[in-house]
C-alpha cells in the first residue's frame, strides 16, 4: 500500500510510549501544536491526504471513503469530546511535492489536530519530518515501509509493516505451494514495494529457497517484456510482484502474453478491484497478503461490511477497512486525551491497546506500530478468496 499490506516475530508491547523530546523545528516550520492553542469550541478539525486522482486514485479514494465512514458515525454517535469532527481531505495526484503542500496545508492553514495519511510510504516520508517538526500526530492507514514510524515519535500507523507482510507471503511460498525457486520484480522508485520485496527475499533463503532473479521497472512505465523477458530466462516458479495494482495489473497480462504460465504473488498493494479491468483474466491463480478477508467471520469486520455496504451501496475494499481503522483509532484517542494538544493526543494514541478494528484487534507497540494478522487471499474465477491467516 500502499500500503499490506506484509510475518513475523513476538512483538514488544508498551501500553504507553513515553514522550520524547523533539528537537526545536526550524525557523520555517509550521508552529507546533502547542503554539497554535488548539480553539476550545466549534468542530475539531483533523485532516488527510491520498492520492484521490492519478494513477493512484483508486487506491487513494477508498482510503478516503473509509476515513470519512469512520468520521460519519463518531459525529452520529455525538463526536469526540462533544464537539464534531470536521475532516478535511486533500488530492495528492500520487506526486510526492503535492503530499508536502498538502501536510503544510493541513499544518499551517487548517490547523488540524491530527493528520490521517499520508496512503502511500514514500508519501508518509516525505511529510513525516515536518509533522514531528510541528509535533501533530500522523496516523497513516497503508504506509506498510518500515521507516515510515522511525521518523518520530508523533508518526502511527495502523497498518501491518513490510518486513512482516513480506516474510508472510515467503513463508505461504515455500510451506502452501511449497515452491523452490522464485523470481521478484519490484518498483525501483517505490518504498513500500522495494521493502516487500527486500523482507521476501530474505525469508525465503532462510527458509531453504532460490531467488533466481531480482529485476526492476518505475512506476508509470507501460511496457514491462524487459525484465519480464530476463524472469522467462530464470525459469522460476513462481514470481513476486510487490507492486501497486496500476502496474501489476499490466505486467501481469503481459506475462501471460509472453508465455509466463508461472503463479503470481504480491502484496496489499494489488487491492484494487481496478486490478482485474488491467490484468484481463491474468490473474487467476494468483495469490497476494492482505489486510483482511471479507469472509472472515469476525463480528467487527461483519459490522463494518454490512453498514458500509448500506452506506456506499458496495463492499468494501480492504484499503477502506484500513482507512475506517485508522480513523477510529485516532478520534478514539483524541476523545482520550487530556487536551487536544499535540503531546497530549500522542500519548493517547500510544497508549492504544485491543482496538476492535474491522481488520482484526489492534494494538500499538512501542516503535508506534500495530500488532494485528495478516491474509493471503488467492484469485479464483476473478474473485478473492480467503487461503491462509497469519498472526504475529
Amino acid at each position: 500500500m500502499h500500503r499490506l499490506l506484509p510475518l513475523f516475530a513476538t512483538v514488544a508491547l508498551c501500553s504507553l510510549a513515553c514522550e520524547r523530546k523533539s528537537p526545536p523545528p526550524p525557523p520555517s516550520a509550521p508552529a507546533t501544536s502547542e503554539q497554535r492553542a488548539p480553539t476550545q469550541e466549534g468542530p475539531i478539525v483533523i485532516g488527510s491526504l491520498g492520492s484521490l486522482t492519478g494513477s493512484e486514485a483508486s487506491f487513494g479514494t477508498v482510503v478516503r471513503d473509509g476515513i470519512q465512514f469512520a468520521v460519519e458515525q463518531v459525529n452520529a454517535a455525538g463526536g469526540v469530546k462533544g464537539r464534531r469532527v470536521e475532516l478535511r481531505s486533500y488530492d495528492t495526484q500520487g506526486k510526492l511535492e503535492e503530499s508536502v503542500a498538502a501536510a503544510k496545508r493541513l499544518l499551517t492553514q487548517d490547523k488540524v489536530v491530527l493528520i490521517l495519511g499520508d496512503v502511500t510510504s514514500s508519501g508518509s516520508l516525505a511529510i513525516a519530518d515536518a509533522v514531528q517538526a510541528a509535533r501533530v500526530p500522523m496516523v497513516t492507514p497503508s504506509s506498510t515501509h518500515p521507516d515510515v514510524t522511525k521518523k518520530g515519535d508523533f508518526i502511527f500507523r495502523t497498518c501491518f509493516i513490510d518486513p512482516f507482510q513480506g516474510g508472510a507471503m515467503a513463508r505461504f511460498a515455500r510451506e502452501n505451494l511449497k515452491l523452490e525457486r522464485v523470481a521478484v520484480l519490484h518498483d525501483s522508485k517505490n518504498a513500500s514495494s522495494l521493502g516487500l520485496s527486500d523482507a521476501f527475499i530474505e525469508t525465503f533463503k532462510k527458509l531453504g529457497g532460490t531467488v533466481v532473479a531480482v529485476e526492476s521497472y518505475s512506476k508509470g512505465d507501460s511496457d514491462y517484456r524487459g525484465p519480464l523477458l530476463a524472469v522467462k530466462k530464470a525459469k522460476p516458479q513462481a514470481l513476486y510482484l510487490p507492486g501497486f495494482y496500476s502496474e501489476v495489473g499490466v505486467i501481469a497480462r503481459q506475462a501471460r502474453e509472453m508465455g509466463l504460465t508461472m503463479p503470481l504473488l504480491g502484496g496489499d498493494g494489488w487491492e484494487s478491484d481496478r486490478i482485474f479491468e488491467l490484468a484481463g483474466g491474468a490473474l487467476e491463480g494468483a495469490s497476494y497478503s492482505s489486510h483482511y478477508a471479507e469472509d472472515n467471520p469476525a463480528p467487527e469486520l461483519q459490522r463494518f461490511i454490512t453498514s458500509f455496504r448500506e452506506r456506499y451501496g458496495r463492499s468494501p475494499e480492504a484499503a477502506s477497512a484500513l482507512g475506517y481503522d485508522a480513523a477510529k483509532v485516532a478520534l478514539a484517542a483524541i476523545e482520550r486525551a487530556k487536551s487536544l494538544s499535540g503531546p497530549d493526543i500522542r500519548d493517547a494514541l500510544a497508549s492504544t491497546k485491543n482496538h476492535p478494528g474491522a481488520t482484526g484487534t489492534l494494538t500499538l507497540d512501542a516503535d508506534r506500530n500495530p500488532v494485528k494478522p495478516a491474509v493471503i487471499l488467492t484469485i479464483r474465477e476473478g474473485k478473492r478468496r480467503f487461503a491462509a491467516a497469519v498472526t504475529p
